[in-house]
Formats: structure tokens, sequence, C-alpha cells
């Protein structure tokens, strides 16, 4: 593997890691134990597990598309994958950090709009990376269901008029 490469590589790997670290910074924490959760909620170990999957995926992802056209080649499909990880760094910020799972609910639809928008840029250069994004839309397709039955089971964590939590 030629210098170039293994720099790009890093740029993905990294990338994703201060991805993922949304979850290290805004943590799920008493609050989160503290609502009422559906009875489809997966068990608090699962998620690590899961999420390091997908980030590792999506990483892969990133370079196949980048290893097939570059940088220049490829510059708006990777435009929108990086947008794309802004926006999953986002959604634990506005649910875990600033409790808001009716604000997390409406980004989360962004966030999955961003992922079928990858998948399609994406495509047409890598049907492999293209796939591999698949299992992070699906998983987004069922944390946004889970979010949106924690903020319709948990209306009393959303400020009041007067902006404090009630």
């Amino acid at each position: 593997m030629d210098l170039d490469t293994l720099l790009a590589l890093l740029v993905f790997v990294v990338a994703n890691v201060a991805t993922a670290a949304s979850g290290a910074l805004f943590k799920p924490g008493n609050w989160y134990e503290g609502l009422n959760h559906p009875s489809f909620r997966p068990p608090n170990w699962l998620f690590g597990p899961v999420w390091t999957v997908l980030y590792c995926m999506i990483a892969a992802a990133g370079f196949l598309v980048w290893r097939e056209a570059g940088w220049s080649g490829a510059a708006l499909p990777l435009a929108v994958y990086f947008a794309h990880l802004v926006l999953n760094f986002a959604w634990s910020a506005l649910f875990f950090g600033a409790r808001r799972p009716d604000w997390a609910f409406w980004e989360v639809i962004a966030l999955w709009m961003s992922i079928v928008a990858t998948i399609a840029v994406f495509a047409p250069l890598s049907t492999v990376a293209a796939w591999l994004l698949v299992p992070y839309l699906a998983w987004v397709s069922f944390a946004g269901f889970l979010n949106w039955a924690l903020w319709r089971l948990n209306p009393q964590v959303l400020p009041g008029p007067d902006g404090a939590q009630r």
C-alpha cells in the first residue's frame, strides 16, 4: 500500500472514530435510564458492538469510493459522505447532550436522508461501497423509530414554556 492510499484510509478511519466519539461525549447516563422505554428497545450492551461494526463499514465505504475515483473524481460523493458524518455526530449531542428527543427525531430524519443520498452518489462509483451502507441505513431506520417512541413515551422530558425541563 503506497503512502497516499494509507493516508486516505487513515482519513476515513479517523473521521469515523471522531464521529463515534459523540457517543463518548454525550453519554446516555441516568437521564436516559430514567425514561420510559418501549418494549422493543435493545439491551444497552448491544449498541457499542453494532455501532463499531457499522463505523468500520462506513469507513470502508468511503475509502472504496476514494480508491475508485480519488478526491477530485469523487468530490461530490465524498462531500455528501462527510456531511452525513456531521449529522451522525449531531444526533447524540441533541438526544443525550441537549436531552431533546424531539429535536433528535427531526435530526435523525435528516441523517436518514443523508445516508440515502450517500448511497445514491456512491453507487455509480462503487456498488460495494453503496451496499456497505445498507445495514447502517437499516439500523438508523430502527434508531429513528426508537427515538420517536422514546419521544412519545416521555413528553415530560421536553422543556416547558419557560425553557425548564418538566
